[in-house]
């Protein structure tokens, strides 16, 4: 994963597991699930009452944002025995960027 940090301060504690990313034991996105076709980005912010919510609309401070790649196929077999599967997820192309939450 790539991580950016947007600007300086103390940063909301996360852990990664697989595809799962938890911020602060509140609030996980399974980043496998999220993924489509097209390249997908989620704000993850505080609300009014500071808790953690998904979309900038909800928010009031930005906490993280996540951009997760375009899902990748991969075509096996030829002719009629091809068949075109999703590639799993690389962890390795997903950009965190993390905002100061102090």
């Amino acid at each position: 994963m790539i991580v950016i940090d947007k600007n300086a301060g103390t940063k909301i504690p996360f852990e990664v597991q697989g595809t799962v990313i938890n911020f602060d034991d509140e609030l996980s996105l399974n980043l496998k699930k999220l993924q489509r076709d097209d390249p997908v980005h989620k704000d993850v912010c505080y609300d009014e009452y500071g808790d953690l919510c998904v979309g900038a609309a909800a928010g009031r401070a930005y906490v993280a944002e996540i951009d997760i790649p375009a899902r990748e196929y991969v075509t096996t077999g030829e002719g009629e025995d091809a068949q075109t599967e999703p590639v799993p997820l690389d962890m390795d192309k997903v950009t965190l960027t993390l905002w100061a939450i102090d």
